[in-house]
């Protein structure tokens, strides 16, 4: 029932109600021809990325940049994907998650059904890009994509605690289900914003210490590499997968290496590559751009200048260390074993204060 109601309340809400976005009310009723056109008719140009349910296009609404995303209704389960992300973003609020502005559902030129999702435009794209840059790519664009130790810091927070607000915070706790790179969105200040909620579960009402933490969902597709194991078994969602999926980001984030990598085979993957190397052979799993920052005391930058470190490499060393395991202890195979993502939040924004306390880090103080 709450499905069924999902589309009109997003386009058709009561007059009286203000508005809830900076477009104004104008866009609560935004049409397909308005979507065609502020994309340039879907051109190529405007596409930033392609999904498993649809596009990604840029576009321009009553001069504001915005990111729309075009469900490829053809594709089975995208319509279902399109209504779980609008049941999921529709009551939620926060600062770390991506801002659906308004929903689209229309028909197109030819008549066909057509549905949308118009979000708040997130200017430096996916962290995805930013930890997997592509040369050409970057050279096109004539810059240099690097993130340094605080701002990948900052970001794994970011994420951590938007993925803190869904279980715990929002109401009716809800399982995100698909938490990798390419769904965490950077805006102009490099914030972490969690998104694509199309995998998204609520959590259903339950008493024994294990099952208050799953759903009583179908089986969860979500992405190889970052999905918890009992999901192969045939375990239901539950927030304790969301808490694997962040301990394989959170991984991925600080060794640069994706959980899908070729080196990883025969049930090694990435997390019993960072355990078994931790704590003395930091050298061997740490992003070479982070232990080169650690060396030299600077990082790259775009704007062709360099930031001075004053942070230790004891210090640097010791951070590092911190956040690995923490990523460990989140991605453990059992459930039951992985560390909460309150106390998560906790670990790194402690490692953050004790890494930033006396020292000078550039523009990041």
């Amino acid at each position: 029932m709450i499905l069924g109601v999902l589309i009109v309340y997003f386009l058709k809400r009561e007059k009286k109600e203000p508005p809830s976005n900076p477009f104004g009310r104008s866009l609560l009723n935004v049409s397909y021809q308005s979507l065609l056109q502020a994309t340039g008719g879907f051109s190529r140009d405007s596409l930033l990325g392609v999904g498993s349910y649809g596009s990604v296009y840029k576009g321009t609404l009553e001069e504001k940049l915005v990111a729309i995303k075009v469900l490829n209704l053809s594709q089975r389960g995208a319509l279902k994907s399109f209504m779980a992300e609008c049941e999921a973003l529709r009551n939620i609020r926060h600062r770390n998650l991506a801002k659906v502005l308004t929903a689209c559902s229309g028909v197109d030129l030819q008549g066909n059904d057509f549905k949308a999702l118009v979000y708040e435009y997130m200017p430096n794209g996916s962290l995805h890009d930013w930890l997997h840059p592509q040369l050409d790519k970057d050279l096109t664009r004539g810059e240099l994509r690097y993130l340094n130790l605080v701002q990948r810091l900052n970001i794994a927070i970011d994420i951590a605690c938007a993925v803190e607000y869904l279980h715990l915070q929002s109401g009716t706790p809800i399982i995100h289900c698909d938490l990798k790179p390419s769904n965490v969105l950077l805006d102009d200040e490099f914030v972490g914003h969690v998104g694509d909620f199309g995998l998204a579960r609520f959590l259903c009402k339950a008493t024994d210490s294990f099952s208050k933490h799953q759903t009583s969902s179908s089986l969860v597709r979500g992405t190889i590499g970052y999905t918890a194991p009992e999901y192969g078994t045939g375990s239901e969602p539950s927030t304790l997968g969301d808490v694997y999926s962040f301990g394989i980001l959170l991984l991925e984030m600080f060794t640069g290496k994706r959980p899908t990598g070729a080196m990883f085979k025969d049930g090694f993957g990435l997390r019993s590559f960072v355990q078994n190397s931790l704590p003395d052979r930091l050298s061997d799993i740490a992003d070479p751009k982070l232990l080169n920052e650690r060396e030299t005391g600077t990082e790259p930058s775009t704007n062709g200048l360099q930031h001075y470190s004053s942070i230790g490499n004891h210090k640097y060393e010791k951070c590092l260390v911190k956040v690995l395991r923490v990523g460990v202890a989140c991605a453990a195979d059992s459930a039951k074993e992985r560390m909460s993502i309150a106390e998560a939040v906790n670990e790194l924004k402690s490692n953050r204060d004790a890494l930033l306390r006396n020292a000078n880090y550039g523009d990041e103080m």
